[in-house]
């Protein structure tokens, strides 16, 4: 190997580890901050990995508990709260440092300290109480999951439907315009379906489609019909006519060839429109602010809580509640989609 390949190879993979760097590494300090307990948002600097528990220390001062957290940056105990409340103390534990424990724990492990003698115990932190208290406190959080995931059905259903057969007869037919077709299709997808969104209202309130998941799928399918066509009109064209003519000559329809020789042999870039489809409609906030504010999507009730909460840990905890269904489909169908490019096994 010349030195000039080598550098050459060197560079490449340091570009690479850095790309690789620069997405994970993000990734990985908003997943941290799901976890974060309140106490662990406001430390400074704040750290890289969360706490997994917290070093408690008790006094029992002038007939009250004085409750110290061992902070990293003092090297010492961080006095937090004096109480001898044990509600209080419960709901102290559970909203800044994120652990769950009741009156009667507390007042059994709290009291030992009653003798004098300083007492030094540690908590486990519930690292899920953040996601938890998302959907406790969040108005509709649970029904918003259902509407994003009816919409973004609905919407990998119009798109794949019109999109496939609009991309089959750009394959398959010849007629006036049909290149100047998929140069409009282009454009039609460079559209936002925010700028479809407010025209469309009209419509949809005249069909009582407003505030509906079905209204909301179509104004996402219209840039995915687009985008869908396009890309399986490239699909279409790399099958063989020959398959389809020796179907006809063996007695099929024009249908039954379509949906048992064409279709199979096109489910590679018809999953890959799905993810496409699936993705537009699961993140997309600002048209369902337009749309459904009603009956609002994931999307969007996280939308809102992270612009009227100051809890940026419950904020994260829901932002990754939407990314984890898209990471889990497209894991799905990752196999599907190796076959575009030459990898043949499901």
């Amino acid at each position: 190997m010349n030195q000039k390949s080598l550098i050459a190879k060197t560079v490449f993979y340091l570009f690479i580890a850095t790309m690789i760097i620069a997405i994970l590494v993000p990734f990985f300090l908003f997943l941290s901050t799901s976890v974060y307990s309140e106490y662990e948002v406001y430390e400074f600097p704040r750290k890289f990995i969360p706490r997994t528990s917290f070093d408690l220390k008790i006094d029992w001062v002038d007939d009250k508990y004085d409750f110290s957290v061992f902070s990293r940056e003092m090297d010492d105990y961080e006095l937090l709260i004096q109480t001898d409340n044990l509600d209080k103390l419960r709901r102290f534990l559970k909203r800044n440092l994120s652990v769950q424990k009741t009156n009667e724990e507390i007042n059994r492990d709290f009291s030992v300290s009653k003798n004098g003698e300083p007492l030094y115990l540690t908590y486990k932190k519930d690292l899920l109480y953040n996601y938890k208290t998302f959907f406790s406190i969040t108005n509709k959080a649970g029904k918003a999951v259902a509407n994003s995931v009816i919409a973004a059905g609905w919407t990998i259903l119009i798109s794949l439907s019109f999109g496939s057969l609009a991309g089959y007869a750009i394959a398959r037919y010849k007629f006036k315009g049909r290149e100047q077709l998929s140069l409009i299709l282009l454009v039609v997808r460079m559209f936002p379906a925010v700028a479809v969104a407010i025209p469309m209202l009209v419509y949809l309130l005249k069909m009582n489609f407003d505030n509906t998941m079905i209204g909301l799928a179509i104004v996402y399918s219209v840039g995915n019909i687009a985008l869908t066509a396009w890309i399986t009109s490239s699909i279409f064209s790399g099958i063989n006519v020959e398959l389809e003519e020796a179907s006809y000559v063996f007695g099929a329809t024009k249908l039954q060839t379509f949906t048992k020789i064409t279709l199979p042999l096109a489910v590679p870039g018809l999953i890959a429109c799905s993810m496409y489809a699936f993705l537009a409609a699961w993140n997309d906030s600002i048209t369902a602010l337009i749309l459904s504010n009603n009956n609002p999507t994931l999307s969007l009730v996280i939308y809102k809580a992270i612009g009227s909460s100051s809890a940026i840990q419950l904020s994260a905890a829901g932002a990754v509640i939407l990314i984890m269904p898209a990471l889990v489909f497209t894991f799905i169908i990752k196999n599907y989609i190796n076959q575009m490019w030459g990898e043949v096994k499901l």
